[in-house]
């Protein structure tokens, strides 16, 4: 039997490596969606990602015979840490045959890793923040993935579920919701009346508004205010606020992102709604995440000519005061004839804790069904 050798990530041929094994193992694959290379070398690069002003990692790859057979990040959080009260290193982009000697070795050199630096447990899947991919896929293995999601293929839950000290930390919950005929009578009504009671009004940007008016800073704003509370959530800083504006609002569809205010608090800021055509054949389309030589095409035709069925509900808060006065039904009854208007049919919401009945509770309106679930798994590092 072939033993199985780790080498720790060192140059950046042997991170163009780590990126590739994943278009690589997932070839032909339907459900699996692609990240874009140029996204996942900026995350993952030190020097691009802001995310390392508070984040230690280390990338790792396992070979046999030769070949590499699996990949792991192992990333520590230290805001998170501090902020959760844990001494966690998370692992993440994590990829592997099926050979359980393969996920063993993989998830001890993060053991190892989170051992030297101090830690006390391993938490994962997760990312450097909560807007990265997070949550092993345990069910909806044939259903189409998400740019903002990670696929994996069955036998990955299997293999870290067999192994020794591990147990389920988290669960998470994706629905798809229908785009109704028309705008649900509640949601119309509620609306009709939040705006009259409470002043409350829908606001639709334009890129000035994004990038001179402060409104992509407010948003994100809203995101670390309306999301705090959440597994893991580490705050996001100034920098990183301007890296997610200029990385995801150039190319975004301004009508499918819809914002509330509060005209009686001076336009406070209470609520956002970001959406966007789903990019999952638009991806699947580009050579191993690769936008050249034709892949920009796929791409465009689905953000500008919304040459897809699906809309991604990316990210949908709102301040915790003003859910209760019912500003969900004013971003659904704003968002809903938009989709209509596109020809959308159906909606994939992003990941969601199965214990966040508040947010469940807003899709009430809607057919909707749970077609995928998730978990994050933890183990206890021995000292």
């Amino acid at each position: 039997m072939s033993a199985i050798e780790i080498r720790k990530v060192q140059s950046r041929g042997d991170l163009r490596r780590f990126i590739d094994f994943h278009y690589d193992l997932y070839k032909g694959n339907e459900y699996d969606v692609p990240n874009m290379y140029s996204d996942e070398l900026n995350t993952l690069s030190k020097d691009r990602n802001a995310a390392f002003d508070f984040c230690d990692a280390e990338y790792f790859l396992a070979y046999k015979d030769g070949r590499i057979v699996g990949r792991v990040a192992a990333i520590i959080n230290n805001s998170a840490n501090t902020k959760w009260g844990r001494k966690s290193v998370r692992f993440g982009w994590i990829d592997f045959i099926d050979d359980r000697e393969v996920s063993a070795a993989l998830l001890k050199a993060v053991e190892d890793y989170g051992h030297d630096m101090g830690m006390e447990e391993v938490v994962g899947p997760l990312g450097f923040t909560d807007l990265d991919p997070e949550g092993m896929l345990t069910e909806g293995f044939d259903q189409l993935g998400t740019m903002a999601t990670i696929y994996n293929f069955p036998y990955y839950p299997q293999h870290i579920e067999s192994m020794e000290g591990w147990a389920v930390d988290s669960r998470y919950l994706e629905y798809k919701l229908y785009v109704p005929d028309t705008v649900p009578e509640k949601y119309a009504k509620v609306a009709s009346m939040i705006q009259r009671r409470y002043n409350l009004r829908v606001k639709k940007l334009t890129r000035k508004d994004v990038f001179e008016g402060g409104y992509g800073k407010k948003i994100f704003e809203l995101v670390n205010a309306t999301y705090s509370h959440l597994y893991g959530y580490s705050t996001l800083t100034d920098r990183q606020i301007d890296q997610y504006i200029n990385m995801y609002f150039p190319m975004a569809d301004l009508s499918l992102i819809t914002c509330i205010e509060d005209a009686g608090a001076d336009n406070r800021l209470v609520g956002v709604g970001i959406t966007v055509p789903s990019l999952a054949r638009a991806l699947q389309k580009c050579r191993k995440g690769r936008l050249l030589p034709f892949g920009w095409m796929h791409v465009m035709n689905a953000l500008k000519r919304h040459k897809t069925k699906i809309v991604d509900l990316l990210l949908v808060g709102v301040l915790p005061e003003y859910r209760n006065k019912g500003a969900n039904a004013l971003l659904f009854a704003d968002l809903i004839p938009r989709y209509q208007k596109y020809g959308f049919e159906w909606g994939e919401t992003h990941v969601e804790l199965e214990s966040n009945s508040s947010v469940q509770g807003q899709w009430g309106e809607l057919q909707r069904e749970v077609h995928k679930r998730r978990k994050c798994y933890k183990k206890k590092i021995e000292k």
